[in-house]
């Protein structure tokens, strides 16, 4: 009841890559490198479960970026040549790899730094990779020319990868869709689909993250242009309540997203966001406790998972690890209060 979890990244020590960037330049090269992403996941694994996390993940410290690390054995893409294209409906500009030819995985992309969690924690252990509709609107695109049909390409690939990643002992594999709260109208017609095809014979659990963004200006500049109430869930959350997938990862804490659109999400279990991840104010336990006590008039304690609303990637890593702590505690609060322990 009210387990703990975090929405995916985690800030990488400073012997691997510069702190508080997102797309972090490495300081290792070569075999030092290979080695050092594997001791920073390990490392990221024991201070969750320091933080009282209940359900803990490797912290995407062997990637560049929830991207663009599974690209990384992945064939059709041209790294060099990039191409500077507007994505999430043209919210910034970034230089973006091109799809040159089909997609096809290579080979395994996160086998490594998975086994290096799943033996060094006995705690449930969930592992993130980009969904579909979201590698798609990162890339450029000169081979496809069909958005859905290069997402179902990539949906394969991430299927191959995802049930690598289940027999080697992941317990919940999460596909990141923050797209899914840009282009709404296009989940219901090739998004979830693609996304029903990425988790094809999986019979461990299976989530679907979908926020507003990493907490940098880009993002926070969108935010500040969408109003007063934030209602893209509406969009979509009834059409993902009809889906397999057993777990929705949603953005509350300090967002001004209607608490009730919860509720459309009836029978799922249900990550909520209850740590802000766009600032460096570290929430109280209380502060979880009463975004907990808030939630569940919409999703019962025994499907609800406390949450980060977001990946933390480019945050300071001991407010980070800070938050962490103090979504463990509001949760126990809560437990506690619910007559649980």
């Amino acid at each position: 009841m009210l387990k703990t979890t975090l929405a995916g990244s985690l800030p990488k020590p400073l012997w691997l890559a510069e702190p508080e960037r997102l797309w972090a330049p490495w300081k290792l090269e070569g075999e030092a490198l290979a080695q050092g992403k594997l001791d920073a996941t390990i490392l990221a694994i024991k201070r969750q479960e320091d933080a009282g996390l209940d359900i803990v993940g490797d912290g995407e410290q062997a990637r560049s970026h929830f991207v663009h690390g599974f690209l990384a054995n992945v064939g059709g893409i041209d790294f060099e040549n990039k191409k500077t294209i507007g994505i999430r409906n043209d919210r910034y500009k970034a230089d973006c790899p091109n799809v040159i030819g089909p997609i096809v995985r290579t080979g395994s992309v996160h086998s490594a730094e998975a086994r290096a969690a799943r033996a060094h924690t006995r705690k449930t252990l969930k592992f993130t990779l980009p969904g579909p509709m979201t590698l798609v609107d990162t890339l450029a695109d000169d081979y496809y020319g069909d958005r859905a049909k290069m997402a179902f390409a990539f949906a394969e690939a991430l299927n191959e990868e995802a049930l690598e990643l289940e027999a080697l002992g992941v317990d919940i594999i999460q596909f990141d869709e923050p797209a899914w709260n840009v282009y709404m109208s296009l989940v219901p017609e090739w998004g979830l689909p693609a996304l029903e095809r990425a988790k094809q014979g999986l019979k461990c659990k299976t989530a679907v993250h979908i926020c507003y963004g990493y907490g940098i200006k880009a993002n926070n500049d969108w935010k500040a242009s969408l109003g007063m109430e934030w209602r893209q869930y509406e969009d979509t959350l009834p059409d993902i309540a009809k889906s397999s997938l057993d777990i929705v990862s949603l953005e509350c804490r300090n967002s001004k997203v209607p608490i009730e659109l919860i509720g459309l999400l009836k029978g799922k279990d249900v990550m909520v966001g209850c740590i802000d991840v766009a600032t460096d104010e570290i929430e109280t336990p209380e502060d979880v406790a009463a975004t907990i006590r808030a939630a569940m008039n919409y999703v019962p304690p025994e499907k609800f998972f406390p949450a980060t609303n977001c990946g933390m990637a480019p945050m300071n890593i001991d407010v980070a690890y800070g938050k962490l702590a103090s979504l463990a505690q509001g949760a126990a609060i809560v437990r506690k209060e619910l007559g649980g322990s």
